[in-house]
């Protein structure tokens, strides 16, 4: 899978912009605030339909303009595929073969992207947030079912969450209603749940082996995920909702004390074990970069296997946030078939063959050419 062709209009510091990309490397070379990463970035929103930098859609409209609209000809296997994502004031609509999609979650998945940014260092070290949200986004490209569930167990979370919240240190409260939404949390839960777990046994098998090239073979990585005390992987459905259903009937005083839900996977969160030691309490810098570059080449792997396609990679000034030997396993990776973008501010001292061989571009105030 690679991107051919992008235009974009009204988007960010872009007026109108439209180019074309080898199907191997290509190199955005350009100081900061430039343009770069909202390049960078316009190509994930393409396949995602939402920002890894904001939240708020109506920053990735230019200022002053109603609309910002983003294009692309995406190759696939079985041909050509014209994406067309585009972002009001009214919300997004998303396009896959000039077809409009009713859902979001159907046009997610058409194209797969694996984004690599210093944030991403993040995933290691940062807040459980973070890690749902990394889980979430790669589930997402190569589950559309998955989407759809995380956005009904949201709407059910805050239904729930209103309940408590307006029912906060009250003695009597509706018991049946409350039952209703805690049968229906419980339901919305579980299906997150299993599909977390297969995720993560899946990224489990691809990470550790690469962490070990990595390494050397002197480190093993483990990957744990944290979810309800007490719940087990390998039970059936049913042995899970009667399980997560108990569990929310013995925090009920307290949810009502606290006015929120205080079970369930909006509180999941992953751990990273590197020779048995948490690499987020204990791990150096270095195992906590290796860390998160085993799981960004993990996804890698585990897309092509999911999906029989090499997704496209974005390597956002990550490259001079790593070391020459972690670089070189990036790079390595970049010489296979999978297409790969990288804004640097300058290709001096990456000496890798690869980097050699890129269509360049430079960037400057919104302006790229190629001199090619």
């Amino acid at each position: 899978m690679h991107i051919h062709q992008l235009k974009l209009t009204n988007y960010r510091n872009y007026d109108q912009l439209e180019l074309e990309f080898s199907p191997k490397i290509n190199v955005f070379i350009g100081q900061n605030a430039q343009g770069k990463t909202n390049l960078m970035e316009s190509i994930y929103v393409l396949a995602m339909a939402k920002s890894h930098r904001t939240a708020n859609d109506k920053e990735l409209i230019r200022w002053e303009q109603d609309y910002a609209k983003i294009e692309g000809v995406i190759e696939r296997r079985y041909g050509a595929n014209p994406m067309e994502l585009t972002i009001s004031k009214k919300g997004k609509k998303g396009r896959v073969n000039h077809i409009e999609q009713s859902k979001l979650s159907q046009y997610i998945g058409q194209m797969n992207v694996v984004m690599f940014a210093p944030e991403d260092l993040h995933v290691v070290k940062g807040s459980p947030q973070i890690r749902r949200r990394f889980i979430d986004m790669e589930i997402g490209q190569i589950s559309p079912v998955y989407l759809h569930d995380l956005l009904q167990y949201q709407k059910i979370l805050k239904q729930r969450n209103l309940f408590l919240k307006k029912h906060q240190g009250h003695q009597k409260i509706d018991q049946v209603m409350l039952d209703v939404y805690t049968e229906q949390f419980v339901e919305a839960a579980v299906k997150i749940i299993r599909k977390r777990y297969e995720f993560i046994d899946m990224l489990q098998r691809w990470a550790e082996p690469i962490h070990a090239g990595i390494t050397r073979q002197h480190e093993k990585l483990i990957i744990k995920y944290k979810t309800v005390p007490g719940l087990k992987s390998d039970w059936a459905a049913d042995d899970m909702k009667a399980y997560l259903y108990s569990k929310s009937k013995e925090a009920a005083s307290r949810e009502l004390e606290r006015g929120m839900t205080l079970v369930g996977p909006h509180r999941d969160d992953l751990q990273f074990f590197v020779n048995n030691y948490d690499v987020q309490i204990y791990g150096s810098q270095g195992q906590q970069r290796t860390t998160a570059l085993s799981l960004k080449l993990a996804e890698i792997e585990l897309i092509k296997q999911e999906t029989n396609e090499a997704p496209i990679l974005l390597l956002d000034d990550v490259l001079s946030e790593l070391d020459e030997e972690r670089q070189s396993h990036l790079l390595n990776i970049m010489q296979s078939e999978v297409q790969t973008f990288v804004t640097t501010p300058s290709i001096d001292g990456i000496h890798h063959e690869t980097i050699q061989h890129a269509k360049m571009f430079h960037v400057e105030r919104g302006e790229i050419t190629c001199p090619e």
